[in-house]
């Protein structure tokens, strides 16, 4: 006996939940945060496609009635058991196979439309299943809808070498069945079905304020409510995964970017095309945060909370002194932010480290450590990212930490073991092995012209009569000291 209504199109020997080899189910705190700010009490809500079971428990805790579509059974039977009440519905199959007459306040898709049907639908295109689910909103319906992003930083920071292995579930699909790739192709497949996408990314031009977790928008004119028969959106940016939704990204702020960068880092920590950590944030200063993201949240009706846009890293402002050979600016920095840390009761890097005209504040935990750590931290930094530098090239973290060091007063004791540091991504340990080699051919080219220099000098009329003058009395010389010596 199943616990679950099966509407066609079941897979049986499978599991989203539990994959072998799939990807896992969405879940992380941007997930989290999203739903919070959708949800309502007394909703009516749809859940479609795999989601992690704690999004799920959150959903009923607070919904008046939950109907969940996913299209393994043996997730059907699990979510049915473990989520059974009299408000909730577990239905098992392909959302074409779906037929119900009921509109819901909520549909929520984090997971993206690929995974909503199996391998028995010949072919479902992406516009088709959301214009599905999009008839099923009720008037004033909020809509969470997650897209993958086929060309992403992820392009750039890790060789696509697995996309020659095809896992159990990449089964032949039509190319229309996938989400679109680019931005600007979802942007316009969203419009073709009734959704009109709001200033977002970095084309926003006013951030709105940010509302507790849990709110909705309620009224008439919110971005929810029908206008003229088209649904109001906004499109967000998700890091680093569409299933490990760690980070939202809504605009090109530099802190927003810094978050999104480090879960990026934490996740690339073997060798890479690019420094993970510099790929996002170079993307932040490009105006392309939210373009480049590996997947979208696709919001309708919910204004979600965005942290405000309040200074800078200290480390961003040292790297754009460094960028620029601009000592000035770079002992300006190092001074201010050390007098900083002397006094502060609770220390951290300058990756850790706000800036906000003169004042300082914590970016994160306090990580503690003298002002030689914090300074050692960022040289390593520097040197892992291929950061350019005024200094001659294959220097080792000692020699940088040393010139940072003298320009507040710090002597640091001789390195015993000079350490060089690779840079991280294979393209800036190509930049600066040319960048050696280009140091090494201006220094070979000095030689040389010091040596042709020094020959043109022996062959001269002056150096030779001096050189004639001088040599007997040179001769003399060296006999008289030989027979002082023997006496």
């Amino acid at each position: 006996m199943t616990r679950s209504n099966l509407v066609g199109g079941e897979m049986l020997n499978w599991s989203d939940l539990h994959p072998a080899d799939s990807r896992p189910a969405v879940s992380g705190p941007a997930a989290a945060a999203v739903l919070a700010a959708a949800l309502r009490p007394g909703d009516t809500v749809l859940i479609a496609g795999p989601h992690g079971h704690g999004l799920y428990v959150d959903v009923v805790a607070v919904a008046e009635s939950v109907d969940i579509l996913v299209r393994s059974a043996p997730d059907a039977e699990e979510l049915a058991e473990s989520l059974g009440n009299a408000k909730t519905q577990v239905y098992c199959g392909s959302l074409d196979r779906f037929a119900t007459d009921e509109t819901y306040d909520l549909i929520v898709a984090l997971d993206g439309l690929e995974r909503v049907v199996g391998p028995d639908t010949e072919s479902l295109p992406w516009a088709d299943a959301l214009a599905k689910l999009t008839d099923r909103l009720a008037p004033g319906g909020r809509l969470l809808l997650g897209a993958t992003n086929s060309f992403s930083v992820n392009r750039m920071i890790q060789p696509d070498i697995t996309a020659a292995l095809p896992r159990d579930e990449d089964w032949g699909r039509a190319v229309a069945d996938s989400s679109p790739a680019g931005l600007a192709p979802l942007t316009t497949a969203l419009r073709a079905v009734g959704v009109e996408v709001e200033g977002s990314g970095s084309e926003r031009e006013a951030e709105p304020a940010p509302i507790a977790a849990g709110a909705g928008v309620s009224g008439a004119g919110s971005a929810g409510e029908l206008q003229q028969g088209r649904l109001s959106a906004r499109i967000h940016g998700v890091y680093p995964s569409l299933v490990e939704a760690e980070v939202l990204v809504g605009d090109n702020q530099q802190l927003t970017a810094a978050a999104a960068a480090r879960v990026v880092a934490e996740r690339n920590s073997g060798p890479t095309l690019m420094d993970p950590y510099r790929v996002v944030m170079d993307a932040a200063r490009a105006g392309l945060l939210v373009e480049l993201a590996p997947a979208w949240y696709v919001v309708v009706g919910v204004e979600v909370p965005v942290e405000p846009a309040t200074g800078e890293l200290v480390e961003e402002r040292l790297l754009h002194a460094l960028r620029v050979d601009d000592q000035l600016a770079l002992r300006r920095e190092i001074v201010a932010y050390v007098e900083w840390l002397r006094t502060a009761p609770e220390t951290g890097a300058p990756d850790n480290v706000i800036v906000d005209g003169t004042s300082y504040r914590l970016f994160g935990d306090a990580s503690g450590g003298t002002v030689e750590e914090q300074l050692a931290r960022f040289a390593r930094r520097a040197l892992e990212s291929g950061a350019r530098q005024p200094w001659p090239a294959g220097g080792s973290a000692h020699d940088l930490t040393a010139r940072l060091a003298s320009m507040v007063g710090i002597t640091l004791a001789p390195e015993t073991t000079p350490e060089l540091i690779r840079p991280m991504g294979s393209a800036e340990q190509l930049a600066t092995v040319a960048r050696l080699a280009d140091e090494l051919a201006h220094a070979s080219a000095r030689a040389i012209l010091f040596e042709g220099t020094v020959s043109g000098i022996r062959r001269s009329v002056p150096y030779r009569l001096g050189h004639a003058m001088l040599n007997p009395a040179r001769v003399v010389r060296r006999r008289l000291k030989r027979v002082l010596r023997r006496r």
